[in-house]
């Protein structure tokens, strides 16, 4: 585990510029009082909160039930532009489609959407970079630059819906089902405006985009205190809990946090946030070979996910390693691979191989740096 040992970072640097405000940014209330303040009648949120979230329409052109003269002010006021897109990147012939934004202040993150033949994906960021420092991903390398508003982490959803709904992704006219909040950075570490961001995408429309809260998906590399804060939030959305290894010791090297909150002490949080709220909870475990991927710990990971129970409150998610450039860290053997989940399921473990969409346009698992 030679290289350079980045820290671990909790806050973001001090100084940096706030995005503007958005309607994303508030509930629908908050909304209302802001367009009073404004000077404009509170009505005008919920008719922009409607073009925005149901209508997914963010051009002033296309509000007609506006008044001509006031459209582009009241966009301006509560629509600003977050984020510009500044390249896109398709891969499996269209339906996987990764964005480089640019935010307002230069900071670069990156969301891609992937269509299935049964739903449709995006994978969202919720910081400018990781504090997280995890040496085999390549945005943990690249340590964290800010956190991202509630508005600018809905935005990438929005889009997403919006390019879902109009038919630009080869497949016709279709829905956003899912997200996962599995791109740059640590949710639980920009907690506030990922739980803004977890009520907008699940309230119904006009308030949010009305998803299901069983279809957003919040991955953490184990912030214990805040996967317990979570767990009181009463909103049942899919904890995935970014594992790697199944013992301290190799776990302390892999993913730093690890220093503060034990492997015991994280899948007991987990445990019971599965307890709590009844939704099973993912594992995710990047295959690397020679490091992780021994039979032994197969055995092991299963040990400790059963010593909470088999009521089916865990699901293992094994992710053959992305490349990225220059890492010494490579995927899993084939054989390796199948062997770890012969051990899982052999222990009563539910457990799937992740498809690896998006890998050649560097848009996978542990991928994203966001270089321009």
């Amino acid at each position: 585990m030679e290289g350079r040992r980045l820290p671990l970072v909790m806050a973001p640097p001090k100084g940096r510029g706030k995005p503007p405000r958005h309607l994303a940014d508030l509930d629908l209330a908050g909304r209302q009082e802001a367009a009073k303040e404004a000077g404009l009648p509170g009505f005008r949120a919920k008719q922009l909160s409607v073009h925005y979230f149901e209508r997914l329409v963010d051009d002033p052109e296309k509000m007609t039930d506006l008044p001509a003269a006031q459209r582009q002010e009241l966009v301006d006021t509560f629509l600003p532009d977050l984020m510009t897109p500044i390249r896109q990147q398709e891969a499996d012939k269209g339906t996987t489609r990764k964005t480089l934004w640019k935010l307002f202040d230069g900071a670069l993150v990156e969301s891609v959407l992937m269509r299935y033949t049964d739903r449709a994906t995006v994978c969202i960021s919720s910081q400018a970079g990781c504090g997280m420092a995890c040496p085999f991903c390549a945005t943990g390398q690249g340590g964290l630059e800010r956190n991202m508003s509630t508005a600018e982490i809905v935005h990438q959803v929005v889009v997403a819906a919006r390019q879902m709904a109009s038919g630009e992704i080869p497949g016709g006219p279709g829905r956003l089902s899912n997200v996962v909040f599995m791109g740059m950075g640590e949710p639980m570490a920009n907690y506030k405006a990922m739980m803004g961001a977890v009520r907008r995408l699940t309230s119904p429309a006009p308030e949010g985009l009305g998803l299901s809260a069983r279809h957003v998906t919040v991955s953490t590399v184990g912030l214990v205190p805040r996967i317990k804060q979570l767990t009181e939030e009463g909103i049942p959305v899919t904890l995935a809990l970014s594992l790697h290894a199944p013992d301290d010791e190799l776990r302390n090297e892999l993913v730093p946090i690890n220093t503060r909150f034990s492997v015991a002490e994280t899948v007991e949080a987990a445990w019971n946030y599965a307890r709590v709220t009844k939704r099973r909870v993912s594992i995710e475990y990047a295959m690397m070979r020679g490091i992780n991927d021994q039979a032994w710990r197969a055995d092991l990971l299963a040990d400790v996910l059963n010593s909470y129970g088999d009521w089916g409150w865990v699901h293992v998610n094994l992710i053959p390693l992305n490349p990225t450039p220059g890492s010494k860290w490579t995927a899993s053997d084939p054989a390796d691979e199948r062997e770890f989940v012969r051990r899982l399921e052999a222990k009563g473990i539910s457990t799937t191989v992740r498809d690896t969409r998006g890998r050649e346009i560097d848009g996978a698992c542990g991928q994203l740096a966001a270089a321009e």
